[in-house]
This record gives C-alpha cells, sequence and structure tokens, in this order.
C-alpha cells in the first residue's frame, strides 16, 4: 500500500529530482576540470601586478557568488518541490487512510447485523463515531461512501506521527495486519450475499411453484442480469483507470528527464557564455599585445575563426533546444489526453455506483418481503393447528361411541401424513367397514322396536363418522394432490435451472397445462361428492331426525361464517399493514433518491471545482514558461549590448594605445631598462612561485588518487545498491504476477478465458517496450536488454546511442539481431 511508502518519507526526501546517473556524470565532470593558466599582459610596476591579480581575485569571487546564488535558488527549488511531493504524499495518505477505515467500519457494522456473535473489530481503525441505533435497537445502516465525514485533526496528525515515529517493518506488519481482517471480512461478507442469494432463488422457486409473483421475480432477474453486466463493466473500467493512472506517472517521470536535461543545457549554455567572454577578452589582450609589436592581421584572423565557433555553437544549441521544445509539447499533449480519458473513466465509475446501491436496496426490500413471507407461512400453519384442535374438540363432543371410531382417522391421518406408501391399505379397511355397518345395519332393522331409539343414535354416530372420513378423504386427496405438485414443481425447477433458455417458455406452458388438468379433475371430483351428497340428503328428508341435522347444520354454518368473518378481518388488517409497509418502503425510496441527487450534485460541483484548479494551473505554468523566456530574451540582449559596448570600449582603447605608443617609443629605452631588472626580479619570484606550485601539484595528486579511490568505491557500492534493487523489483514483478494470476483465477471462471489473458501478456512482453507495435528482435551486448531494430536504429541515428532502460552506452557493433520462435 501507500503507507509504507508515506512511512519513508525522509528516506525519499534526501533524494534530488535528477537522475542518479546524471549525478554520477556530473560529479565525473566536477573531479576532472582543469584550472586554465591566468595571462596577465605587460606589466611595468608591482603596483600593477597587484592591481590586476586583485581585479582578477575580484572576477574570480564575483563568478562564485553568482554559482552560489545559483545553487541556493535550485536548492530552494528543490525543497519546495520536496514540500509539496510532501504534502500531496500525507494527503494521499490520510485519504486512504480515512476511506479503509470507513469501510472497515460498515463492513464491521454489516457483519454484526448479519451475525450478532461477531466481535471482532478492525485492527487499526482511526477514531470514528459511533453507530448510531434506531428508537427500536435496530442498528441504523452509515451513510454511502461517497459523502465522507470530514476527520478530525488530532487524529490525521496522530496518524501522520505513527508514520513517521514507526518503522519499515512495523509498518508491513500493521499493514498487513489490516489487510488480513480486510479480506477475511470482505469473504465472509460474499459467503453471506452468496447464501442470501440461495436463499432468494429457494423463495423464488417456490413463489414460482405456487404460480406468484411470475413477472416480479422474470423483472428481479432481469435487474440481476444487467447488475451483473454493470458489474463486469465497472471491473473492466476500474482496470482502463489504473493503466491510464501508470501511462500518467511514466510520462511525468519522461518530463521530468527532459526538464533535467533542459537544465543542464541551460548551465552548458551559461558556461560558454562565460568562456565566450573571457576568450574574446583574452583575444582583445592578445591583439593588443601583438598590435603593439606584430601587426594587425592575426588577431583578426584569430578573431574571425572563434566567431565562427561561437555561431556554429549557438546553432548546435538552438537546434538542441528546439527539439526538446517539441518533445516537451508532445509529451504535454499526451498528458493531457491522458488527463481527459481519467476523468471519462472516473464519471463512468460514478455512473455504476448508484446502479449498485439501487441494486442493495432491491436485494433489502426482496429480504423484508421474504421475511413477510415467512410470517404468513407461520401464520396459516396456526391457523391450520387451530382447525384441527377446534375439529378433534368436535369429535370429543360428538359421543363416546364416536370417540373410537374418531381416533381411527386422526391415527389415519397422522399415518399419511409420515407414510404415504399406506393410503391403498387404508382405503381397502374402510371398504371392509363401510360392508360391516351395512351388514349391522340390516341385521339391526330385524330386531325389536325397543332397539329403534339405539339404532338411531348409532346411525347418528355413523352419520357424523361418515361426515369426518369424508372430510378426512377430501383432506388427504388434497394433501396427496399437494404433495404429487410439490414433486412435479421440484422436476420443474430441475428442469428449469438445467434447460437453455429457449426450453423455459415450454416448461411453463407444460407446468400450466397440468395445473389446468389438476384443477379440472378436482372440479369433478367436488362435483361428483355434491352430487352424492345430494342423494343422501333427499333419501334422509323422510326420516324423523331431518330437522335435527339441519339445526345442526345451520348452527356450524353459523359458527363456520363467523370464523370467516373473523379471517376476513384478519386479511384486511393484514392488508392494511402491508400498504402501511409498502407506502413507507416507498417514502424511504423517495428519500434514498433525494439523498442521491444531492450527492451527485456534489459530485458535480466538486468536478467543476477539480476541472477549473487544473486550468488555472495549466495557465500557471504557461504564464511561468512565457515568464522564463521573456527573462531568457533579456539575458540574451544584455549579453549583446554588453558585447557592443565592449566592441566601443576596445575601439576606443585602439585609438588611445595608437596615440600614445608615438610617446611611448621615445620613453621605451628607459622603460624596457626598469623591465630587465623587473623581469630578474619576476625570474626570481617565478622559480620561487614554481618551487610552490610543484609542492602544491604533488598534494593536488595524492589528494586526486584519494578521491578517485573513494569514487571507485562509491561505484562499486553504488553498483551492487543497483544490483539488489534489480533483484528486489525481479521478486516484486514475479509476486505481482502470482498475484494477477490469482485475480484472473477469481475472475475468470473458465479455464480458456484465463489461459487467453495470460497469452495476451505473454504476447505484450514480446513487443517492444519503446514503441510497443513491433516485436523485440535485436539486443544489446553490453547489458543484454532486447528491443526492435527501428527503434536502435533511429536512436542510433540521433546520436541518442544509450539504452532506454538502464542508460548503458553502446556503439555500432553492441547490437545484434535475435530471432525468437
Amino acid at each position: 500500500m501507500s503507507g509504507t511508502g508515506g512511512g519513508k518519507r525522509a528516506s525519499g526526501g534526501d533524494s534530488s529530482p535528477g537522475p542518479p546517473e546524471k549525478k554520477c556524470k556530473k560529479e565525473e565532470k566536477t573531479t576532472t576540470t582543469l584550472i586554465e593558466p591566468i595571462r596577465i599582459g605587460g606589466v611595468s610596476s608591482t603596483e600593477e601586478m597587484d592591481m590586476k591579480v586583485i581585479q582578477f581575485k575580484n572576477k574570480k569571487l564575483s563568478e562564485r557568488l553568482e554559482q552560489r546564488q545559483t545553487m541556493e535558488d535550485e536548492l530552494r527549488e528543490k525543497i519546495e518541490k520536496l514540500e509539496k511531493r510532501q504534502a500531496t504524499d500525507d494527503t494521499t495518505l490520510l485519504i486512504v487512510n480515512r476511506y479503509w477505515s470507513q469501510l472497515e467500519e460498515n463492513v464491521h457494522v454489516l457483519r454484526q447485523r448479519i451475525d450478532p456473535t461477531v466481535v471482532d473489530a478492525p485492527p487499526a481503525t482511526p477514531v470514528s463515531a459511533p453507530t448510531p441505533m434506531d428508537a427500536d435497537g435496530m442498528v441504523i445502516p452509515p451513510p454511502p461512501p461517497s459523502a465522507p465525514l470530514p476527520a478530525p485533526e488530532h487524529s490525521t496528525k496522530a496518524f501522520l506521527s505513527t508514520l513517521d515515529n514507526s518503522s519499515e517493518e512495523e509498518l508491513s506488519l500493521q499493514l498487513r495486519d489490516r489487510m488480513q481482517f480486510s479480506k477475511e471480512a470482505a469473504a465472509c461478507m460474499v459467503c453471506v450475499f452468496d447464501r442470501l442469494h440461495s436463499r432468494i432463488d429457494g423463495l423464488c422457486a417456490q413463489i414460482l411453484s405456487a404460480g406468484n409473483y411470475s413477472d416480479t421475480l422474470i423483472m428481479t432477474r432481469e435487474f440481476f442480469t444487467f447488475c451483473l453486466y454493470q458489474f463486469q463493466n465497472h471491473i473492466f473500467l476500474v482496470d482502463k483507470v489504473t493503466s491510464s493512472e501508470t501511462k500518467v506517472s511514466e510520462m511525468e517521470t519522461a518530463v521530468e528527464d527532459l526538464q533535467w536535461d533542459i537544465e543542464k543545457l541551460r548551465k552548458r549554455e551559461q558556461k560558454l557564455n562565460k568562456h565566450l567572454a573571457e576568450a574574446m577578452e583574452q583575444l582583445t589582450s592578445g591583439y593588443y599585445t601583438t598590435g603593439s609589436s606584430g601587426g594587425l592581421p592575426g588577431g583578426q584572423i584569430t578573431l574571425n575563426i572563434q566567431k565562427s565557433d561561437e555561431l556554429s555553437l549557438q546553432k548546435k544549441l538552438r537546434t538542441e533546444v528546439i527539439q526538446l521544445e517539441d518533445t516537451l509539447a508532445q509529451v504535454r499533449k499526451e498528458y493531457e489526453m491522458l488527463r481527459i480519458e481519467f476523468e471519462q473513466n472516473l464519471a463512468a465509475n460514478e455512473q455504476a455506483g448508484p446502479i449498485n446501491r439501487e441494486m442493495r436496496h432491491l436485494i433489502s426490500s426482496l429480504q423484508n418481503h421474504n421475511h413477510q413471507l415467512k410470517g404468513d407461512v407461520q401464520r396459516y400453519k396456526r391457523k391450520l393447528r387451530e382447525t384441527q384442535m377446534e375439529i378433534n374438540k368436535l369429535r370429543c363432543q360428538s359421543g363416546d361411541t364416536g370417540l373410537l371410531s374418531l381416533e381411527e382417522p386422526v391415527s389415519d391421518s397422522l399415518e399419511v401424513k409420515k407414510e404415504e406408501d399406506e393410503d391403498q391399505e387404508e382405503e381397502e379397511e374402510r371398504r371392509r367397514e363401510l360392508e360391516r355397518q351395512r351388514a349391522r345395519e340390516r341385521e339391526r332393522e330385524t330386531e325389536r322396536e325397543r332397539e329403534r331409539e339405539r339404532e338411531r343414535e348409532r346411525q347418528r354416530s355413523e352419520e357424523l363418522k361418515r361426515k369426518d372420513s369424508d372430510t378426512l378423504k377430501m383432506l388427504r386427496a388434497e394433501l396427496k394432490k399437494a404433495q404429487e405438485s410439490q414433486k412435479e414443481m421440484k422436476l420443474l425447477l430441475d428442469m428449469y435451472k438445467s434447460a437453455p433458455k429457449e426450453q423455459r417458455d415450454k416448461v411453463q406452458l407444460m407446468a400450466a397445462e397440468r395445473k389446468s388438468k389438476a384443477e379440472v379433475d378436482e372440479l369433478r371430483v367436488r362435483v361428483r361428492e355434491l352430487e352424492e351428497r345430494e342423494r343422501k340428503e333427499s333419501k334422509k328428508l323422510a326420516d324423523e331426525d331431518a330437522l335435527r341435522k339441519i339445526r345442526v347444520a345451520e348452527e356450524t354454518i353459523d359458527h363456520l361464517q363467523k370464523k370467516l368473518t373473523a379471517t376476513k378481518q384478519e386479511e384486511e388488517a393484514l392488508l392494511s399493514e402491508m400498504d402501511v409497509t409498502g407506502q413507507a418502503f416507498e417514502d424511504m425510496q423517495e428519500q434514498n433518491s433525494r439523498l442521491m441527487q444531492q450527492l451527485r450534485e456534489k459530485d458535480d460541483a466538486n468536478f467543476k471545482l477539480m476541472s477549473e484548479r487544473i486550468k488555472s494551473n495549466q495557465i500557471y505554468k504557461l504564464l511561468r514558461e512565457e515568464k522564463e523566456e521573456l527573462a531568457d530574451q533579456v539575458l540574451t540582449f544584455k549579453t549583446q549590448v554588453e558585447a557592443q559596448l565592449l566592441v566601443v570600449q576596445k575601439l576606443e582603447e585602439k585609438e588611445g594605445i595608437l596615440q600614445s605608443s608615438l610617446t611611448n617609443l621615445e620613453k621605451e629605452l628607459g622603460v624596457r631598462i626598469q623591465a630587465l631588472e623587473l623581469n630578474k626580479r619576476k625570474a626570481v619570484e617565478a622559480a620561487q612561485l614554481a618551487e610552490d606550485l610543484k609542492v602544491q601539484l604533488e598534494h593536488t595528486q595524492s589528494k586526486l588518487r584519494e578521491i578517485q579511490v573513494s569514487v571507485s568505491e562509491n561505484r562499486n557500492a553504488r553498483e551492487r545498491e543497483l544490483g539488489n534493487l534489480k533483484r528486489a523489483q525481479e521478486d516484486l514483478s514475479r509476486l505481482r504476477r502470482k498475484l494477477e494470476k490469482q485475480k484472473k483465477v477469481e475472475v475468470y471462471t473458465d479455464a480458456d478465458e484465463i489461459l487467453q489473458e495470460e497469452i495476451n501478456q505473454y504476447k505484450a512482453k514480446l513487443r517492444c517496450p519503446c514503441c510497443n507495435t513491433r516485436d523485440k528482435e535485436t539486443v544489446l551486448t553490453k547489458c543484454f536488454h532486447v528491443f526492435c531494430y527501428e527503434c536502435l536504429k533511429t536512436r542510433y541515428d540521433t546520436r541518442q546511442r544509450k539504452c532506454p532502460k538502464c542508460n548503458c552506452a553502446f556503439g555500432a557493433n553492441d547490437f545484434h539481431r535475435i530471432y525468437i520462435t
């Protein structure tokens, strides 16, 4: 994570913005510079000698002061850049930490809502507000992550202080624990959502078997497919964003390298200008001496040669500057294109965010609907138990004679519920019992008149038994039909899951035909039963006890009507509750839509502010570049004016020298005698100076050897560090490849897709890293890096004879073709 990089900001801050190899070359140049000899013209006295020495010292001191000022300016710019970089690193680290802690809190709250036994908290989360609670004790879900609350200042300071104080190992351990917690929480949430998805599928299948809510289920399935498609699109866009970010970072590094080259060229230009000025002064001084002794032509020739050299150098510098400006413009254009792509990808990601939230809301509404359905099922089970209890009570009230006969069907019904295979045997036993009862009735009819009353009572009990048996038969038949329909629906569900989309319509039509046939059969059976009942009732009208039965039936009808009214009232209450919950759900949806609109408006405002800031930064950069160009132009004009003034001064000095030469010729004899004495003194002083300089030269040579030894040791140490760094980078790339393979295995379920992705990656590795279009076909024999032949040829022709990867120099015989098969 970026936290490890932020914890070691101090180590990264000491390094200069330029690449290390350029710095090495710079150091080598500074160590190998030679001091040019100083030429002093003819001197008539020691005072003039001292004056010239003091002037030269002042000149050197002014040059050193200028160099020191330039170095101070460069160091200030570097310090400002490092401070800006540190501030940006701190802000990015704080944003990452804040969002990560919010994600951990949200996941922890969700896990507590799903499984209250979960007590583990995130290992290293910053100070956060307590989770809000509803009036009923329910946990209110936290706000969406798109509008985070501003973190307090003391928490950010504490986080930055811990990053500064803690070492790299401690940071890696803390981040590893935190990553482990977030991975476990994410895996737990994925498992929970899989369970919920399977439960929702089961409930959808049950609802389909019941024959209701088919349209809503089809809509939900379509919505699920749409959400999956959007999720895949979101993953693709995230990959695009990461690739664009890597491109942007590469372009930024390229821009920094070009800026470094431009600064180097500017310094070189300044040095050349200084050398030109010194050369012009030396030429003028040499011309005067030669003019006094030998004449004009030699000085003019040297001036013309140096002017031509200066013009050629200026042309070369101009061409190099123009090329660098062109490359800078191209890099800026590419950077702007990448920034636009990055903004587009961000907008697409933000558009996919509300769809995911709507999907979560729909899942929660489906969960609530499933809970309501479970409650309805439990209510119906209670009602069924109550009806069974009432039936048992009625059977107990019918008399002692009917108890034995009622116990048998109750036990039969229980056995029917437990064992479905014994239904046929029970029906045969009932038929035998009916035949025996008919034989008993015939025998009882032949008995005496005294037993008629008992026979009537027995007939009443038998009629009650028959009614109960009829009701039990009806219930058993309905149970059988329900079980058969359940089996059929299970088979249909299995077929529906295994069958393709084209055969699902046929399966639904077949299921509808079967349901209609079953309903027709049930209606026919009911019609037959009603006809039999009508015949029995028409036969029983002649009996004396018909009136009593009618009264009992009317009482039962009244009782059932009361129950029916009670159930209707319950249904109305349930419907009203459903309406209330639906209204509340609609209100919540409206509130969510308002909040989403507010979030979108805030995001739009943030985007506008970001675009304005980017535009202002671009304008500031352009103005700064214009300012630098104007400063360069002013410097060039100043140098031109100074050169013209020097020419004028030289001409005036020439005139004065020509006039004074006439007078000086008369005084030459005396001056030459004095000059001889001075030359003798100077010869003695020069011999002493030569001895001193020899001692100094030996001392400097010993120092130079020591410095060269230390430089070689530093180079060896740096090469070792570079080798270790390359090994670490190779290990990191290998681990990244493993991680990408694991991610691909998790994302792509099909092995063919994984293999295709790996093939594409290997093909990309075989392409040239410079142009990314042609295949690798040439190798550098010095560093053994492989590129395409066209790229290396263009670099060789444009005199960029360095490896693009390691900056190792190569010649015409250092690259050869290879054939990768």
